[in-house]
């Protein structure tokens, strides 16, 4: 006789899984979440929405990519887990949204309680640090499908702005300035690459602290200015893509955005990379942050106001470029 069990899905494992992360869960719990972890969809109570004129709910969804390959392999699944999020609030907060709440995919080929409580332990702080709740989430044991040990992850979150204040990057003009807030490293891109020049033996020893990092959340960095009435024209997260693609879908066609290089220290791992691979910077700043993870588009009269406000904080928002007459494109000088 082959039962589920013995075909490789372990239903009673995936049931403690749930009463395990239970009350780590509740922990972000909010206000306006309506359920636990249990029933077969998450609730969210409208009520929140009364402080908004015209609400509109901005979505998104995001994976790790391939650097889970190296989370596997450094059993750093907690990076994992809050990279997650962080690709996904990142993208929400680029239109002045505030993170609502979160829910999760994981996939794997054989349920580990410790590896899913560990993602799930990552996944729980970087919404703490987003100020938004574990709404809910599906976990799936696919044997067959994943090798021993393999998982992969998705992510879906939900914010909220008032209609007229969604930041679109319409209001940019000639004369304003590019302001960045650096990174904590390559963030969850370029890791095909990394892998390639990087051993595994490597990232466990040396390179690890580098190259493994959780992705830094721009959550409270963008809405605390955005409270302190920063004028922000436009924001891009600097992800697959780099400065070029990022920063292009914010511009305008008549207009061009000038990154200087040299307004702020490229870390060492990226100069590592490149080192290795061989590859000129055009190619370096297509795919990596180069340090700079976030950027914003502000009127130049509003930088003096934005120093001030950064002058107490040990992650400081940096004049990195401007905008100048062209034709949509991004130029690294």
């Amino acid at each position: 006789m082959i039962d589920y069990k013995k075909a490789g899905v372990d239903i009673d494992k995936a049931n403690l899984f749930v009463k395990k992360i239970k009350p780590l869960i509740k922990k972000t719990k909010i206000k306006e979440v309506l359920s636990d972890i249990g029933p077969f969809a998450g609730f969210f109570s409208a009520k929140e929405f009364k402080n908004y004129k015209h609400p509109v709910l901005v979505s998104s969804t995001d994976g790790v990519g391939t650097k889970i390959k190296l989370c596997v392999a450094t059993q750093k699944y907690s990076v994992a887990g809050y990279d997650l999020v962080a690709m996904n609030v990142n993208d929400i907060i680029t239109s002045g949204a505030r993170p609502l709440f979160f829910l999760d995919y994981f996939a794997t080929s054989k349920l580990d309680i410790f590896v899913g409580t560990e993602l799930i332990k990552g996944i729980i702080k970087g919404c703490r640090d987003s100020a938004m709740s574990l709404i809910g989430g599906e976990t799936a044991e696919l044997p067959g499908f994943y090798k021993k040990g393999e998982f992969d992850l998705a992510g879906f979150s939900v914010g909220v702005v008032d209609k007229d204040k969604i930041i679109t990057g319409k209001g940019i003009r000639k004369g304003d300035i590019i302001a960045g807030f650096p990174s904590s490293g390559p963030h969850s891109n370029g890791y095909s690459l990394i892998r390639k020049v990087f051993s595994i033996k490597e990232v466990k020893n040396k390179w690890g602290i580098s190259l493994l990092p959780s992705t830094r959340i721009y959550v409270k960095d963008v809405l605390s200015l955005l409270h302190k009435d920063v004028k922000i024209k436009g924001m891009a997260h600097i992800t697959g893509g780099g400065f070029y693609d990022n920063i292009e879908r914010i511009l305008l066609p008549n207009l061009d955005a000038v990154i200087e290089k040299k307004s702020w220290s490229t870390p060492g791992v990226f100069k590592e990379i490149q080192r290795r691979a061989e590859i000129k910077d055009q190619k370096m700043y297509r795919t990596f942050n180069m340090g700079i993870g976030f950027i914003l588009i502000i009127p130049e009269n509003e930088w003096k106001k934005v120093s001030r406000l950064n002058k107490s904080s040990d992650k400081k928002i940096l004049q990195i470029g401007r905008i100048d007459k062209g034709n949509g494109k991004v130029n690294i000088v």
